[in-house]
């Protein structure tokens, strides 16, 4: 052990210090203690980081519920008889939530503990390349340096310079799960992934919902066809979508009153709540990094190459925090990148293939470039189309809203991208990111003999239709 600067203690010298236990830096931690490794994790706030507390678990286990309310209430379609109306238990929603939450982060506890990784709650700050001063919520300290040191702090939502804002006791994505009340009445500000969620989610549980998105079109990094389609199926639940419509200002009445935002164009709209979903901040304020010689993009990122390398020596950063796409699957190859390159590896995330889907009902699949993206980036492109209701298996569940689009290289007849909306269309876009990764032109797909009748076998239907492709 060693003395760093005037802090007075000593320095524990650990083969990995990961900040942050995120996706890619828990797994990071756990592998390379199994490996033998001394290691210390330091996490600020809850055991397994945003995913399982406050974002993707919670949020979708909320969102199998909206489902299920769902299918209940078209249950008759089905066959089925249900007396009375389905409804919505408040205390059962939360229980069902909890229960799933604490579960993950127990299992997550066992699995810490049988690594043999230093697990650390409390707040790290950069004092010296690679060495942090950790606090714990008992107000001790110890200053911890690592041979390899991985920065992986996340990203919180973003509030938007609001007059009004800050003193209106609004959510965001992480409060909302509170469930403290189902409100009759809501406002969310943003228009993307997360404020798409929401909206479906509560329209579902019967809230009247306000949809506010400053441009033209709902997910502006979608095609606007596929935006116009989600717009349409928000609509169809009871949602209030507007376009164009810019907050300007937020003003709650006394007491928890109703709230009010005002609008760019003139007038207000108002709520019981407003939820704001315009984005997610990076975690890097506190951390000290000029000490730790770690630069930041202009947006407050982690500056690294395509190895997640910054400019410190030894020191890494993954995940949201580091630029990379913000889902748990793509920190989990940011995981796999640096347990390589830690151990003297050169892998890369260059060209990696990162699909993701969109948690409205029914839900929005996507991989590889949008036709707008195609077309920019000089591809000569087919373009087909495939109304999920012409798929049999979506048939015979009712579940025939949506559209599948594919967008193929026009001289190579390699596929580009791909856009599903509709029905399960989360585990289908896995196989046309398998036929990505493999190369394969859209042909092999169109002709694979696929088990009838599943909504994959939509994928049959939809590269057929590409004979008669507009380009």
């Amino acid at each position: 052990m060693s003395d760093v600067g005037s802090t007075g203690l000593d320095v524990e010298d650990v083969d990995l210090l990961v900040v942050g236990g995120g996706k890619a830096g828990k797994s990071l931690a756990m592998d390379r203690a199994r490996a033998g490794w001394s290691v210390v994790m330091v996490e600020r706030d809850k055991v397994g980081g945003t995913c399982i507390n406050v974002a993707c678990i919670p949020t979708k286990s909320l969102v199998g519920s909206a489902r299920t309310l769902l299918s209940a209430r078209h249950a008759a379609r089905m066959g089925v008889a249900i007396d009375g109306d389905p409804s919505v238990s408040l205390e059962a929603l939360r229980h069902h939530k909890e229960s799933v939450v604490d579960g993950m982060v127990s299992s997550h506890e066992s699995m810490f503990i049988a690594s043999a990784m230093d697990f650390v709650l409390g707040t790290a700050g950069f004092i010296a390349p690679r060495t942090v001063e950790i606090t714990t919520g008992d107000g001790r300290s110890r200053v911890v340096r690592g041979r390899e040191v991985v920065i992986n702090t996340g990203t919180v939502p973003a509030m938007p310079n609001l007059p009004g804002l800050a003193d209106a006791d609004v959510w965001t994505s992480e409060t909302i799960l509170q469930l403290e009340s189902l409100p009759e009445t809501m406002i969310v500000v943003g228009g993307g992934y997360v404020g798409c969620e929401f909206a479906s989610m509560f329209a579902v549980f019967g809230t009247q919902v306000t949809l506010l998105q400053a441009g033209d079109q709902l997910l502006p990094r979608e095609d606007p066809d596929i935006s116009d389609a989600v717009a349409d199926i928000l609509t169809d639940q009871g949602v209030d979508v507007r376009l164009g419509a810019r907050a300007t200002g937020v003003h709650r009445e006394p007491g928890h009153g109703e709230v009010a935002v005002t609008l760019d164009l003139g007038g207000e709209v108002g709520a019981q709540e407003l939820l704001v979903a315009t984005g997610r901040a990076p975690v890097t304020a506190e951390l000290g990094l000029d000490a730790a010689g770690v630069r930041l993009t202009e947006s407050g990122f982690v500056d690294v190459d395509d190895h997640l390398r910054t400019g410190a020596e030894h020191t890494w950063a993954a995940g949201d925090v580091a630029g990379s796409p913000q889902f748990t699957h793509a920190s989990w190859n940011d995981f796999r990148i640096l347990r390589e390159n830690v151990t003297g590896g050169d892998a890369v995330t260059t060209g990696r293939l990162v699909p993701y889907t969109v948690f409205i009902t029914p839900e929005l699949a996507r991989v590889g470039l949008t036709e707008t993206e195609a077309r920019a980036q000089g591809h000569g492109v087919k373009v087909a189309n495939l109304p999920a209701a012409s798929i049999p298996r979506a048939k015979t569940l009712h579940e025939t809203v949506g559209m599948w689009k594919v967008v193929v290289d026009a001289e190579t007849d390699q596929i580009l991208g791909a856009a599903l909306l509709g029905h399960d269309a989360g585990e289908v876009i896995a196989a046309v990111q398998m036929a990505m990764l493999g190369g394969l032109r859209y042909q092999k797909v169109r002709d694979a003999v696929i088990t009838h009748p599943t909504m994959g076998e939509g994928l049959n239907l939809l590269f057929d239709t590409l004979g008669e492709a507009r380009t």
